[in-house]
């Protein structure tokens, strides 16, 4: 059984003062909570990706290269990425350097986020909610070695993509887990090259999309 701590790095008010912490006293404060997690035995350190003044963490790859330098074991992972208003292929790069740097440490859990600013902030309509997270997952999914100007999708700016990721992670396989709908059929096994993912479990809680219910099917994926 695994122990692990999660933040969103929201900026808490003090009781007396009612002033909010700054961005740097609370990243700081995350710096510090996964050194202590890391000597304390905890496996795991998740932080939440979001776009709002009372929160610390919009780019969270950045705080976990921070910790990397600071940790000798804890794994490092987003909780989660708002892949729908991310590009799939800068995403992988840049969990592949944080996994180098943390000697194979990196992990992603991806979804399509409870919280929506990222969509108006980065240009996207929460129309597409489901189809912008189907279509990037797949994208990420895909063997960096095999990157190609199909992958672009109908959703995203029309960018061509030629050429392959680099650099590749550190460890045999990216480990990917899926936060916010059902993501078993984007996972295979033994998939070749460097980005291999292979999920350990199909089903995933789903996240209600603004304005609407989904019902909820308890369970987990990583790779």
């Amino acid at each position: 059984m695994d122990f692990g701590i999660f933040t969103f790095g929201e900026l808490s008010r003090n009781g007396q003062t009612g002033l909010a912490q700054s961005p740097h006293q609370r990243l700081e404060e995350i710096i510090g909570l996964a050194k202590l997690a890391d000597q304390a035995g905890l496996s795991f350190l998740g932080l939440g990706e979001h776009h709002r003044h009372d929160f610390a963490l919009s780019a969270p790859e950045m705080v976990l290269a921070a910790v990397a330098r600071e940790t000798v074991n804890l794994r490092l992972s987003t909780a989660v990425t708002v892949l729908s208003t991310q590009d799939p292929v800068r995403l992988f790069e840049q969990f592949a350097t944080l996994d180098l740097v943390s000697g194979g440490r990196a992990e992603i859990i991806a979804g399509r986020g409870a919280f929506i600013e990222s969509y108006p902030l980065f240009g996207y309509d929460t129309a597409d909610y489901d189809a912008l997270f189907d279509e990037k997952l797949r994208m990420l999914l895909e063997p960096a070695g095999q990157r190609n100007p199909g992958l672009a999708g109908h959703l995203d700016p029309d960018r061509p993509r030629h050429g392959h990721c680099a650099p590749a992670p550190a460890g045999k396989a990216s480990r990917l887990g899926g936060g916010g709908r059902d993501a078993g059929e984007f996972c295979t096994c033994g998939t070749p090259g460097p980005a291999a993912v292979c999920c350990t479990a199909v089903r995933t809680r789903k996240v209600p999309p603004p304005g609407g219910a989904v019902p909820a099917h308890r369970g987990r994926g990583r790779a």
